[in-house]
């Protein structure tokens, strides 16, 4: 009797979720086929060429505490193309010629981080103190805590007796790096997760990593290799307009059977795919908000920043990058400016945003007063993150959906992280996991 073969997994959505479940359901041999409807893969990490440059649509960073993500990294070939501290070490900067340092000392954790807040230049010893009170307090918390949804991280720290000083120069100033919103508006959970995990648990988790080449070498061309490589297949420029019973997909326009499907688009797009039977709670997790992100890419006709990323505080600044290498930029300096829980500012033209961010970086970086502005661009993501607020976690669905066979992924379920790059390859490797199980099942009975 000759049986056909059976048809491939299909993942839908070619970002960071997408392609971690079609690289480890390859591994696994499982025929998969990827379908991206843009031409590229990497979802919101991205790179584009400019003038003879290649730019990073955002600054994007990992810890050494995401180790799903560095395992993605190891499978497409690119642990050699990131840079990753051997101790994290942050040089911020403040108002009128201030700085402070926050550098982990070689001690079990969390007394790691009890020299670094303790020496904090930018607070003064009590706010020193508040901190370290502040730290001590947030570590006995549960992230998990279905109670710690319901309440902003700002209404725990001032609770605490965290005042304005610190919050800006610590607690802020990490928030909304990490959570895309500010302490004011970010759910308690997601950030009791982020200090934790990152700050609070073992000494080397929040070790920064950063790539050196651009975004588009490391998650779209090297990922196309390693699932081609693994005999998987990517459909570029490929558009799923429905998933029928079967489970069938309808991709431009025509039908093409499946194995299992696993969602792995954004949140709003995942609810209008998938049908209303297979997940009824849909108009629920459709619902989550979103939180945008701006990145001002100023470049100069010499050098004006020493290091190679620096945090600010009191700034429209957030935290700047210098991306000359990445961007194969030969003469001057290329920084990229990440400024995240931008709502005030994503819908304000350049021209606006110019005027505004390159005399704070005058005040940021002195030498640059002396430099002249080559280029000023600002690249947007109006939908970066979903909205970390109150109430968000129990918003965030499950992986599996009433239909045996067809699952959600990306950083927006329910993962236990926050919306990151962790939490998106996180939740692609698990969808896998339940991809490789329902095959099984399917065999077991056939």
């Amino acid at each position: 009797m000759v049986t056909s073969d059976p048809a491939p997994v299909a993942v839908i959505g070619g970002g960071l979720a997408g392609i971690s479940a079609a690289v480890a359901l390859a591994e696994a041999g499982c025929p998969v086929t990827l379908y991206e409807a843009r031409p590229r893969l990497g979802g919101a990490t991205y790179s584009f060429r400019r003038d003879g440059l290649t730019v990073d649509n955002g600054q994007h960073v990992f810890l050494r505490c995401c180790t799903a993500y560095r395992g993605l990294l190891d499978r497409l070939g690119g642990a050699g193309l990131v840079d990753l501290q051997s101790r994290f070490d942050v040089r911020v900067l403040g108002t009128a010629g201030r700085s402070g340092r926050l550098r982990r000392a070689a001690l079990p954790g969390p007394l790691h981080f009890v020299p670094a807040l303790a020496g904090y230049r930018l607070l003064g010893p009590a706010e020193r103190f508040q901190a370290l009170r502040g730290s001590m307090a947030l570590r006995r918390l549960d992230p998990a805590d279905p109670v710690l949804d319901t309440m902003t991280f700002g209404s725990w720290l001032a609770a605490h007796g965290q005042e304005a000083p610190v919050r800006e120069a610590l607690w802020e100033l990490l928030t909304v790096a990490a959570l895309n919103t500010g302490a004011e508006q970010a759910s308690l959970g997601p950030a009791v997760k982020v200090f934790k995990t990152a700050l609070l648990g073992r000494p080397d988790a929040a070790d920064l990593g950063i790539p050196r080449v651009p975004l588009g070498e490391l998650h779209d061309g090297a990922a196309r290799a390693a699932i081609g490589r693994l005999g998987g297949t990517v459909r570029l420029s490929a558009k799923v307009t429905a998933i029928e019973p079967g489970p069938v997909l309808v991709v431009d326009g025509a039908k093409v059977p499946a194995s299992a499907v696993i969602v792995a688009t954004r949140h709003e797009q995942a609810a209008r795919l998938v049908p209303a039977p297979a997940a009824p709670g849909r108009d629920r997790w459709g619902a989550l908000d979103a939180s945008p992100i701006i990145n001002v890419h100023a470049v100069y006709d010499r050098p004006v920043m020493r290091l190679p990323f620096v945090a600010v505080t009191g700034s429209p600044v957030q935290w700047v990058f210098d991306k000359t290498r990445v961007a194969g930029l030969r003469r001057g300096q290329y920084l990229a400016v990440s400024v995240s829980d931008a709502g005030g500012w994503i819908d304000r033209p350049t021209a606006d945003l110019r005027e505004v961010f390159v005399p704070a970086l005058h005040e940021v970086f002195p030498a640059a007063r002396r430099a002249r502005l080559t280029d000023f661009f600002v690249t947007r993501e109006r939908r970066a993150t979903f909205l970390q607020a109150p109430g968000s976690g129990a918003l965030r669905p499950p992986s599996a959906t009433r239909w045996p066979g067809l699952y959600l992924a990306g950083a927006w379920t329910d993962t236990g992280w926050p919306d990151t790059m962790e939490g998106a390859v996180r939740s692609g490797l698990h969808a896998a996991r339940l991809v490789r199980q329902h095959i099984r099942h399917q065999e077991t009975v056939s």
